[in-house]
C-alpha cells in the first residue's frame, strides 16, 4: 500500500515546525524612580547579558515579543517563566509571565510588592533567564541580565512557629500500686465475711430438721455455693461487668432450683 504524497508532505511540514525553535526580538528592560521617570533603559539580547540594579523605591518594567526563528513570525508560548538564581546561596524562584496571542509579552516588578515567586535576596545579583515552552515549537531558555536587588527583610514568626520547636520532654507520673493492707486484718475480715455460715451451721445443729440431701436440694445448694465462688473471683481477678452478667446467669438457675427445692 502506498502513502499518498500530500500525507507525507503534511508529516513533513509537522516535523519542520516542531523542529523550529523560538527566540525573542524588541526585548527591552526600563528602571524607573518613584516619580515614574525612567532612569535606566537597557536592550534585551539573548547573546548578551546586562546588568542591571533596582533600588528599593524604583519599579524595574520589561517588554519582549516571542517569534518564531525559523519562520520570523510572532507566536504565542503555552508557557512563559523567568527564573531567578542566586549563585551564592543556589536559591531559586519561577515567576510566571503573561504573553499575548501576538507574541508580545510584559513584566513588572515592584520591590514594595515582590512577586511570590522572587526568591530570597542578599544583596548579590540575581542571573535572570527565561523559559519559553510550547507543544507546537522546540523550548528555549535564553540567559537575559543579571539584576541586583535589595536585601530582602527578615520573614516575621509565624504564629504556630513555636509549635514546631522542639519541646520539653513529657514525664508520666504513674499512680503509685495499690497497698494491700497487713495479712492479720485480711484474716479478721476474712472470718468475719464467713461467720455467717458458722452461725448457720450452729442453727441447723440444734433445729429439728433433716438435712439428708436430694436431687431435688442438691441443685439449690451447688448455686448457693456458686454464688460465693462467684464473688471470692471478683474479689481476686474479675470486674464489676463480669459479675453481673455471670450472676444474672447463675441467678436465673438458682431461681429454677429453689423452686424445685421448696417442692422437695
Amino acid at each position: 500500500m502506498r502513502t499518498p504524497v500530500s500525507l507525507l508532505s503534511l508529516a513533513a511540514l509537522l516535523v519542520a515546525s516542531c523542529q523550529a525553535k523560538l527566540s525573542i526580538k524588541a526585548g527591552k528592560a526600563t528602571i524607573s524612580g518613584a516619580d515614574a521617570t525612567v532612569t535606566h533603559t537597557v536592550n534585551l539580547e539573548p547573546s548578551k547579558t546586562a546588568q542591571l540594579k533596582l533600588a528599593a523605591d524604583e519599579t524595574f518594567k520589561m517588554v519582549f515579543t516571542v517569534f518564531d526563528d525559523e519562520k520570523n513570525v510572532d507566536v504565542m508560548p503555552h508557557q512563559a517563566f523567568l527564573r531567578f538564581w542566586d549563585e551564592q546561596t543556589e536559591d531559586e524562584g519561577i515567576v510566571p509571565v503573561k504573553v499575548a496571542r501576538d507574541g508580545k509579552a510584559r513584566f513588572s516588578m515592584n520591590i514594595r510588592k515582590p512577586p511570590i515567586g522572587l526568591p530570597p535576596t542578599t544583596g548579590d545579583p540575581l542571573k535572570v533567564s527565561l523559559i519559553l515552552g510550547s507543544f507546537t515549537y522546540e523550548g528555549a531558555v535564553m540567559p537575559l541580565f543579571d539584576i541586583t536587588l535589595p536585601p530582602s527583610g527578615s520573614v516575621p514568626p509565624h504564629p504556630d512557629e513555636a509549635s514546631y520547636h522542639p519541646q520539653p520532654e513529657i514525664f508520666h507520673t504513674f499512680r503509685p500500686d495499690q497497698k494491700l493492707p497487713p495479712k492479720p486484718i485480711s484474716f479478721v475480715f476474712a472470718a468475719y465475711t464467713l461467720a455467717p455460715w458458722l452461725v448457720l451451721i450452729g442453727f441447723l445443729a440444734k433445729l429439728p430438721i433433716s438435712l439428708t440431701p436430694t436431687t431435688k436440694t442438691i441443685p439449690f445448694i451447688t448455686c448457693l455455693a456458686a454464688f460465693e465462688g462467684l464473688l471470692i473471683w471478683y474479689w481476686v481477678d474479675l470486674y464489676l461487668g463480669q459479675v453481673l452478667t455471670y450472676g444474672a446467669a447463675l441467678g436465673l438457675l438458682t431461681v429454677v432450683a429453689g423452686k424445685r427445692a421448696l417442692s422437695a
